[in-house]
């Protein structure tokens, strides 16, 4: 009786413990609650034993969740093995001695904004009352919420009215950069003005194009009739210079949208805007619209045509090359081998070095009205062209409110990525009488631009450092197989943001490489790695990274170094796979105090459910080819596909996956979708969604306008003009026509951005004379022509030129037809003319070529045949016949990066012709080369590239 009364005493004792844990949690559970939960305790015989793996080191097997001791990434569950369970064992609830509960039941006040949190519920599909942790069961809790306190609101009581606006469009000059630049500007301002609307008005928008070309503009996020959507040649002609247009909609929606050019690349310079629309009831709160935006004194069309002509001298200004010379530095010559093996080109998150990045078009921007205690709203807009910005604040926590135009239940967080296209409402608080730098960090962290709230000493925001790309090559290396396509890894589900592959780079939360092994780089901005890397250490001392939502033990560390819930596993169709468990949960580290915001933390506050319909679903596969910059969806541009029909009444559900090594921001125009995130009814609406490398996303909308065609495109600019995208059609019959006469010019004129050729040049002009090569080149096809002109006619002279077209998905095929012309003056009996310090041919009597044929390398002008193929460590194979039958075998490869600015190349073929050559890189556009050549010899002098 004395145990009884013992072990009875002790279990009131542990009780009163387990309660003072969790502060603030009500559990309440009647008797018979109580006595089913035991009976189900002492029915389970049997458990599921969990384990944990790295999907790089899959030799890491951990009992707990939690972050791979050598790469940081997070750990993913393993395949489950059952063992036994002693019969009467009791349910626990395993706690890190630093983790509490806080489950206070929060009261909703009218003029309050909360959040719940995003733990699943038990069913996914609605705001279910019952929550499993562990195998105890909770009904009828609330979870934590977010609290911005109390936040007066004032009504518009001025009736539904037209708002006009006229906005001049003209050329004008801005010093955004270090030089004078071309620009556009609307009402003499970049970016362009402001236009604000409530809720039920009607937009009159008068564009007058002053320039001597034509424009349009896009109203991103808007719902509106087609004819208006802004998009040349698909809904309507473009504006003319001198013209004026006319844009007239109703406003039938609220939130933080934007406007830009969708012509050409207008966008990149200057023709960006906020475009506001208000609710009849708005928050009486400060609030600023902030137009994010990148600015390169690089005319965009020479930027264009860099990107596609596989020059890497973005690399070199922003230190991205990744060299051999610095693998062997720092320990990771294995890690570039592999990289180059598997016909992989360095490691990057971004493809422009710009050269500044503007808040509001300004660098550095100040706010100063704001004193102790003001709460502000921030409305940003990402109108970059193609750079995503880190988002941090030296002032606390950022509280998201809304995205993409649309109110979710606000959430709190350290820090948010903002997609290219991307809208967010965040709020933020000014804790004192201080000047807090609210911090915009493009993803390459190169640079960054400042908005500065309150007036007062400066607080500065820590600096982001420099990214350890060689730990990113080394990551991709193994996320990706020998045909170029992803490796999906079993037990990996990735969505929604809840994976950032990129991880393994920040040093923020994976650690710094050793400084004694690392180079420090130096980028355009002066700043080396070592530099920022110690002063974002230092800046990070007096950072309060305390992580407020490890007190909620449902949540881990996500990759990205989110407190994520870890029901995040979202399949296909956003379904959840839940894992309630709390096992051995650690949140002690450096890394898991850094709150990153991911989608699956986003949560509408009404139900988003679609209405009923047929459902259409469409799976598409995003897929590019990096080394020739060709952007696609199912390996298509937009020129290649036919338009995706709909019908007006459908709900339509698209899959896409992508299987690149870059981030793709997906935007559908004129709708809202819904982003299955795992939020059940209350999954979030957005018009754009990041799909990061080897996420599977699934969005849904209602197909609900009368007709028309709509773009679904990737809003990196530079994506979208090598045809990464789709219509949709609705198959009604639109009775509101767009101006568009003549249907077969306008799908001629929206298919040329993918089909046209962009020029590419090398010429070297050298002591022993000139080689060189020059290359138009589009999405699928090429021509070619490559010289080497002798000083002397017993060099030589010889031109081959090809026209070819590039086969497959990652375009590793080229077959091809050509023209080749060679001549060399030989000796009487056909011997080679030695003359200065050209030696012997070191494969020896070059009269036969290395199949055994008679040579005709000395004097043949013929037509030619054959297939180029990319072999690993990316070198060129081609195997050729002419005319006369006689076959060619070669191998050559350009742009070896020695150093960052060294470059070698090789050439031989079975004709017994060689060459080997170094180029330094001076500028874009000059270089100082050296090569030798088996008919030239040595040869000094520049190169010329273009």
């Amino acid at each position: 009786m004395k145990r009884i009364v013992l072990i009875a005493f002790g279990l009131v004792l542990y009780s009163f413990a387990f309660a003072q844990e969790m502060p603030g949690m009500k559990m309440p559970m009647s008797k018979s609650e109580t006595k089913k939960t035991g009976e189900k305790s002492n029915d389970n015989k049997s458990e599921e034993k969990v384990t944990y793996t790295c999907v790089m080191h899959p030799e890491i097997h951990s009992p707990k969740p939690g972050n791979c001791p050598k790469c940081g990434m997070k750990l993913v569950k393993e395949k489950s093995k059952t063992v036994a369970k002693p019969a009467n064992s009791s349910s626990k609830m395993h706690m890190s001695k630093d983790t509490s509960m806080p489950m206070k039941m929060g009261m909703d006040t009218k003029d309050s904004i909360h959040m719940d949190d995003n733990t699943q519920m038990s069913g996914d599909s609605s705001r279910g009352k019952t929550m499993n942790i562990g195998n105890m069961k909770m009904d009828n809790m609330d979870m934590p919420k977010v609290n911005l306190g109390p936040i007066k609101t004032i009504v518009n009581n001025t009736p539904p009215h037209t708002v006009t606006y006229h906005l001049y469009i003209r050329d004008t000059t801005v010093m955004f950069g270090k030089k004078p630049k071309r620009a556009i500007a609307v009402n003499g301002q970049i970016p362009m003005p402001t236009l604000t609307f409530t809720e039920g008005d009607t937009a009159e928008i008068w564009v007058h194009n002053e320039l001597n070309e034509e424009t349009s503009l896009h109203w991103h996020g808007l719902f509106l009739p087609n004819k208006m959507d802004g998009v040349p040649f698909l809904t309507q002609m473009p504006i003319k210079p001198g013209a004026t247009y006319l844009y007239k909609f109703p406003i039938i929606q609220h939130g933080t949208h934007w406007y830009h050019s969708h012509s050409g690349l207008q966008e990149q310079i200057g023709m960006y805007g906020a475009f506001i629309m208000n609710k009849r009831k708005e928050w009486d709160i400060p609030t600023i619209p902030v137009v994010l935006s990148d600015w390169t004194d690089m005319n965009p069309r020479e930027v264009n045509r860099s990107l596609h002509n596989q020059t890497d001298w973005f690399g070199i200004r922003k230190n991205t090359i990744q060299s051999y010379s610095e693998a062997i530095k720092t320990g990771h010559l294995k890690t570039k081998l592999t990289n180059e093996w598997k016909r992989m080109l360095a490691m990057d998150v971004s493809d422009v070095a710009y050269d500044n990045f503007l808040i509001n078009a300004k660098n550095q921007s100040s706010h100063p009205e704001f004193k102790a205690g003001d709460k502000v709203r921030l409305r940003i807009a990402n109108g970059g062209a193609s750079s995503y910005f880190w988002l941090t604040y030296s002032g606390g926590k950022i509280t998201v409110v809304a995205t993409d135009g649309n109110d979710v239940e606000p959430v709190e967080v350290d820090r948010l990525i903002i997609a290219v296209s991307e809208t967010y409402d965040v709020v933020v608080t000014i804790p004192e009488n201080k000047s807090y730098e609210f911090l915009v960090t493009p993803e390459d962290r190169t640079k960054s631009a400042s908005l500065w709230l309150g007036s007062g000493p400066k607080v500065p925001a820590a600096k982001l450092p420099t990214l350890k790309y060689f730990a990113g090559m080394k990551m991709m290396n193994d996320m990706m197989d020998m045909r170029g396509n992803m490796v999906q890894m079993e037990g990996m589900e990735m969505s929604n943001q809840s994976m950032d592959m990129n991880t393994v780079m920040y040093p923020e939360i994976t650690g710094y490489e050793n400084k004694g092994k690392t180079k420090g780089s130096q980028g355009d901005n002066g700043t080396s790695s070592s530099e920022t890397d110690n002063t974002a250490s230092q800046d990070m001392k007096g950072m309060d990274m305390k992580n407020e939502s490890k007190n909620d033990p449902d949540n881990t560390m996500s990759m990205n170094g989110t407190t994520e819930n870890r029901k995040n596993k979202a399949d296909e169709k956003g379904s959840v796979k839940m894992d309630n468990s709390m096992e051995g949960m650690d949140m002690g580290n450096t890394s898991s105090d850094i709150v990153t915001l991911n989608y699956t933390m986003l949560k509408a506050p009404e139900k988003t459910t679609l209405r009923p319909g047929p459902l259409k679903t469409l799976s598409f596969e995003l897929t590019g080819n990096m080394n020739r910059y060709v952007w696609s969806l199912d390996n298509k541009v937009v020129s290649e596909a036919d338009k995706i029909l709909i019908k007006k009444g459908e709900n339509v559900r698209i899959i896409l996956y992508n299987n690149t090594m870059m981030r793709h921001p997906m935007h559908l125009h004129g709708h809202d979708f819904r982003l299955l995130n795992g939020q059940g009814d209350y999954s979030i609406m957005k018009n754009i969604i990041d799909i990061m490398p080897m996420e599977r996303d699934t969005i849904e909308f209602a197909a609900t306008e009368p007709g028309g065609d709509w773009f679904f495109h990737c809003h990196i600019l530079y994506h979208m003009m090598s045809g990464m995208g789709r219509v949709f059609s609705y198959q009604d019959t639109l009775v509101d026509k767009t101006d568009i006469t003549s249907a077969s010019l306008a799908k001629r004129k929206l298919n040329s951005d993918d089909r046209h050729f962009h020029s590419m040049a090398r010429i070297g002009i050298e002591s022993a004379g000139s080689d060189g090569m020059a290359m138009l080149s589009n999405t699928r096809n090429t021509i070619a022509t490559a010289w080497h002109l002798g000083l002397h006619p017993e060099h030589g002279e010889e031109s081959e030129t090809t026209v070819g077209r590039y086969l497959g998905r990652m375009q590793w095929w080229r077959p091809f037809i050509g023209y080749d012309y060679h001549y060399k003056r030989v000796g009487p009996n056909g011997e080679e003319i030695k003359k200065g310090i050209m030696g012997n041919n070191i494969f020896g009597n070059d009269k036969y070529n290395m199949l055994g044929q008679l040579s005709n390398k000395n004097n043949r002008s013929t037509i030619t045949a054959g297939i180029q193929y990319l072999l690993p460590m990316n070198v060129i194979s081609e195997f050729r016949t002419d005319l006369y039958g006689k076959l060619r075998f070669q191998l050559m490869r350009e742009d070896i990066p020695v150093t960052p600015r060294l470059r070698a190349n090789f050439m031989v073929n079975t004709d017994k012709e060689y060459a080997l050559g170094m180029r330094y890189i001076i500028t874009k556009y000059v270089n100082l080369s050296s090569h030798y050549d088996s008919d030239m010899g040595w040869g000094a002098g520049i190169t010329i590239t273009y």
